[in-house]
């Protein structure tokens, strides 16, 4: 993700992907991810990374907001957020919890 932009790709599949495919997909773009969870509710304030990262909801949902531009990015299972390095957001976990698959780049 040299030169990131903010990008979030909605998955479109008839069918929700597995944590395996996730991780196929990640893998194939030569990424290693990790996997976290939260509780429903659960809220990370306004931060920001050093590196870019891709973030892959594999079950439940969650809302990262983007103070700058006001944005919020809802994501379910199967979306991906691709979040340049530097980019300050925060993030509320939705009312089943969520899991994802994270990579750093």
């Amino acid at each position: 993700m040299k030169n990131a932009e903010l990008k979030v790709s909605k998955w479109e599949g008839a069918k929700l992907p597995t944590r395996n495919e996730i991780e196929e997909r990640l893998i194939s773009e030569n990424l290693n991810a990790t996997s976290w969870s939260n509780g429903p509710g659960d809220r990370y304030s306004t931060h920001a990374h050093d590196f870019d990262k891709v973030i892959y909801v594999v079950e439940g949902e969650i809302t990262f907001a983007l103070p700058e531009t006001g944005r919020e990015l809802s994501l379910h299972a199967g979306d991906r957020l691709d979040l340049p390095a530097h980019t300050p957001h925060a993030a509320v976990v939705g009312a089943s919890g969520v899991i994802c698959l994270e990579a750093h780049i």
